[in-house]
């Protein structure tokens, strides 16, 4: 073996040994930002930085790798400067909806591809149709999920109730397909037909926090909704990438007997 050869080797060793994976997992939480932002939430879209992400999320799946690491606590960090410098905010209020399908990756394994982009396929038509029957943007789709906005909260809460119902009615093995989605209400910054900053991350990490066949609506969205409506339950939501106060309202939108179109009335606050 020559000795470039044993180096390289050896810088291999250290780019995945333990501690240093340790070391710059660390570095990142100490790091202003989103410590989790490498997922596919967040590195989702086409702009310069997502595309990076998604290339070092795709090296990442290879094996661990601490350089890797502090690739995404510079793009983390980049992020959070962007977003200081108003960069994160648009002039727009927008009701921001994240969806995904409960289980599927575990499902699609045991599936194989072609039931599984059957279901995705099923997916499709059950969610996007709920979205724009309700003056909704589809923004783009996540795999077994969905970006969309909407110009008002009522709307978007009624069309991610439909679309949970309707999932919820996608026969799955001796079951039932289950949705999970969640709702927060802010000012995205658009850039051609994506949205990014702040609002949309925490769209994302309520979205994330929801259980099967359930809807997760922040405390912006509930204040901008019309009439009065119960919920299931009410929590703070702890979240790197979230607001530490911010506090979050159950919906279980995949009722059987729930009427399309309907707010869901379970519970009390």
């Amino acid at each position: 073996m020559t000795r470039r050869a044993r180096v390289a080797a050896a810088l291999r060793r250290l780019d995945a040994h333990p501690r240093a994976l340790a070391g710059a997992r660390q570095a990142r939480a100490w790091l202003p930002g989103d410590e989790r932002y490498g997922d596919p939430l967040s590195i989702a879209g086409d702009q310069p930085a997502q595309l990076l992400g998604q290339r070092l999320a795709t090296l990442r799946m290879q094996r661990p790798s601490a350089a890797r690491e502090l690739g995404f606590g510079t793009l983390q960090l980049w992020q959070a400067l962007a977003e200081t410098q108003g960069r994160g905010h648009g002039e727009r209020e927008l009701a921001i909806l994240f969806t995904d399908l409960a289980g599927f990756s575990s499902w699609a394994l045991e599936a194989g591809d072609e039931r599984a982009l059957e279901l995705l396929r099923r997916l499709a038509l059950a969610v996007e149709p709920a979205v724009t029957a309700r003056d909704g943007e589809v923004v783009k789709r996540l795999g077994d999920g969905h970006m969309a906005v909407f110009e008002r909260a009522d709307d978007a809460v009624a069309a991610a109730t439909d679309a949970c119902a309707a999932v919820a009615r996608i026969p799955l093995g001796d079951a039932h397909a289950k949705l999970r989605a969640g709702i927060h209400l802010g000012t995205p910054r658009r850039l051609g037909g994506d949205y990014f900053g702040v609002d949309v991350n925490v769209a994302a990490r309520v979205g994330a926090a929801a259980g099967p066949g359930e809807l997760l609506i922040s405390e912006s969205v509930r204040a901008r909704l019309d009439g009065d409506v119960d919920f299931a339950g009410r929590w703070s939501l702890r979240a790197k990438g979230a607001p530490s106060d911010l506090t979050v309202y159950a919906l279980q939108a995949a009722d059987a007997h729930q009427a399309p179109g309907k707010l869901p009335r379970h519970g009390s606050h």
